[in-house]
């Protein structure tokens, strides 16, 4: 009976390096709590390539396009991982597919400075805003919305991201490290976001679903002085469309009470300067030369008219008095 031989050991095959345009870049995930010991050091695969969509836009050459990002990838540890992994190459931005749940998009509602200071930008943008804010209903953003009840943002499973950086050259560079550490076989650790992971996550979720009374107090303070403020504003804005007639000479009529009669006056000479504008910009009879020579012939031929009925009437009274015959 011959021997056994012992089996073979099974070698894993290695994961590609790139496919298709893309870069395979594996980065090492930070340790969570409560999962096995066998978890640990897990790998995840990002690729990378120049940014080319179908529609160029002028960033094009200064960006990088990576797909199957982390789903707790943010802006900030993007930048870690460029500067402190990958060559320190300058990110200017980030853009991110929609998160999970998706950020809450808030209604901007504030004074603006620099239209205070400068009053000839003021009157167009100031009445876009009050059309705005009349039509619009409650108006919220961060200070007056809700708090959030989980903590930091997360991505969908396999999302991309746009790296734009300072310069073409930071953009190519950060490439080429890229490949580089993919090929040296480098180690690149990723860090955590803001965002809790695993059971830490819905720990925090649990805590920020119950807030403080006193959280909640200040969100109500804010939302409520900003609905007042708006409803000041509104009812300026009424009061100023009861009062004062529109361009064609019309009041409007709103609901609700009156806060005093309408300005007849000026109705009446808002509705004068609209007919003398009319009347001004209307086009003129004697504009072309041929409407001057239908207008020269047509007095003629009234002239003309007007001499052959005279004359007729004169030879027809002639005739009833009979021969005139003088005296002796």
């Amino acid at each position: 009976m011959a021997p056994e031989q012992p089996a073979k050991a099974k070698t894993s095959k290695a994961a590609p390096k790139t496919v298709a345009e893309f870069t395979i870049l594996p980065v090492t995930l930070p340790q969570l709590s409560g999962l096995p010991e066998h978890c640990n050091d897990a790998k995840h695969y990002v690729y990378i390539k120049p940014h080319a969509p179908s529609i160029p836009t002028i960033t094009d050459e200064r960006s990088l396009f990576i797909a199957n990002i982390p789903v707790d990838a943010t802006e900030s540890n993007i930048r870690a991982l460029f500067a402190d992994q990958l060559g320190g190459s300058r990110v200017e931005r980030v853009d991110f597919d929609s998160s999970i749940p998706a950020q809450p998009m808030h209604k901007r509602w504030k004074s603006d400075k620099a239209d205070k200071q400068d009053g000839t930008q003021r009157g167009k943008k100031r009445k876009r805003d009050e059309e705005a804010l009349v039509a619009e209903g409650v108006v919220e953003d961060e200070d007056s919305a809700l708090p959030s009840i989980w903590p930091g943002e997360l991505r969908r499973s396999g999302s991309g991201a746009v790296v734009v950086f300072v310069d073409k050259s930071s953009a190519r560079g950060a490439l080429k490290e890229v490949q580089k550490a993919v090929k040296e076989g480098r180690i690149i650790h990723w860090k955590s976001g803001d965002a809790a992971l695993g059971v830490e996550r819905y720990r925090s979720h649990n805590a920020l679903t119950y807030p403080a009374a006193s959280v909640l107090q200040a969100s109500l303070n804010a939302y409520l002085t900003q609905f007042n403020a708006l409803e000041i504003m509104r009812n300026k804005h009424r009061k100023h469309a009861r009062s004062v007639p529109d361009e064609d000479g019309f009041i409007t009529v709103t609901r609700g009470g009156r806060a005093g009669p309408a300005r007849i006056e000026d109705a009446e000479k808002k509705k004068a300067e609209l007919e003398e504008r009319k009347k001004k910009n209307a086009v003129k009879d004697d504009f072309y030369r041929f409407q001057n020579r239908e207008k020269r012939k047509e007095v003629e031929m009234g002239l003309r008219r007007r001499f052959e009925e005279d004359r007729k009437r004169v030879e027809k009274m002639r005739e009833g008095r009979g021969r005139v015959r003088p005296e002796r």
